[in-house]
């Protein structure tokens, strides 16, 4: 048991990734943004939260995940709520995750599918298979071995964590827990959340990274590259498409902290202070937020330039004028 290496090759294009993203973190923590900008903070971990259910099917929008963890009411199905329920009270305790510990796995388990899951907290009992809406991609080992595979790969874990680098470990961890397959649901949830526990303990901004995102976006793909995985027998390319993903989602959010930190007038920033990511506003309710009574002169000042500059889009681009016009920052 304790000889068990999960199979890959370390790359030359990993080691490209590695530099660009080490770069990046640099970039973001050096200002740091995340933590004095706690709307940035949730609003990424409300993106995380969103995209990693959204990847397992749950229906429920952007806007009405964020009235539920706002603790509005919200239409909609009842499992789904609660998915998104138990998905925050994760993420809200993730800094007591130790993710070198099984323990730990099956306690955040159990909070991750509270009340939706009848094996929550445990590893299935019965046969599973990893499905990309209705195309089975493979069929997980047999339950049986589960409780030994998981004992594998979390030996491995510890045994390298000080020897591999944290961006590699956390994309083959991830891999190799899809491969197992070791709960009968909540199995890409848990995948994604340990995978951002293993990368936080290395750098504490991965918190509020939201890795979730990048892959929501890029989900074919995901799921190709694990397929790609399962035929050649190791992990090398979903380690490189991931740390990929990382590498773009990092770009974004250290782009958007520069255009925040001063590169815009401050008219622009006022604006998208008040502005929260995804929510429609009205040019009125905006106006409001930033004390102005002119509506001309907001359009000149705050909301033209905001839009030419990509921070801001029109809900109804083709019809600007529209009475039903909403604004959201992106």
């Amino acid at each position: 048991m304790g000889d068990y290496k999960p199979p890959f090759t370390v790359t030359d294009k990993m080691i490209s990734y590695i530099s660009s993203i080490s770069e990046k973190i640099g970039r973001i923590t050096v200002t740091n943004s995340l933590v004095s900008k706690p709307h940035l903070r949730k609003n990424n971990r409300i993106q995380s939260i969103h995209s990693s259910l959204k990847i397992e099917a749950n229906s429920l929008s952007l806007g009405q995940v964020r009235d539920i963890i706002d603790g509005k009411a919200v239409l909609g199905e009842q499992k789904e709520i609660q998915e998104v329920k138990n998905a925050y009270t994760a993420y809200e305790r993730f800094s007591e995750i130790d993710p070198y510990n099984i323990k730990s796995l099956k306690q955040f388990h159990g909070i991750m599918t509270k009340y939706v899951v009848e094996e929550s907290g445990d590893f299935r009992c019965g046969e599973e298979g990893v499905f990309n809406g209705g195309q089975c991609i493979f069929m997980a080992p047999p339950a049986q071995f589960v409780p030994q595979l998981m004992e594998e790969l979390f030996d491995w874990m510890k045994k390298e964590k000080d020897n591999l680098h944290p961006l590699i470990l956390g994309c083959v961890f991830h891999y190799e827990f899809v491969f197992i397959h070791p709960f009968s649901d909540g199995n890409g949830r848990m995948a994604r959340l340990w995978h951002t526990a293993i990368l936080s303990k290395w750098k504490s901004v991965f918190e509020y990274i939201p890795i979730e995102s990048q892959i929501e976006k890029f989900q074919n793909e995901y799921y190709d590259a694990i397929s790609r995985c399962h035929v050649e027998g190791e992990s090398t390319i979903f380690i490189e498409f991931m740390l990929f993903q990382i590498d773009r989602i990092l770009e974004d959010i250290a782009n958007r902290i520069d255009e925040e930190s001063g590169v815009f007038t401050e008219y622009i920033k006022k604006l998208l202070s008040v502005m929260e990511y995804g929510v429609p506003y009205t040019s009125v309710a905006l106006m409001e937020k930033v004390g102005l009574k002119s509506r001309e002169g907001f359009r000149k000042n705050y909301l033209r330039p905001a839009i030419e500059s990509n921070l801001i889009r029109m809900t109804i681009p083709d019809k600007p004028n529209s009475r039903n016009q909403r604004y959201v920052k992106v």
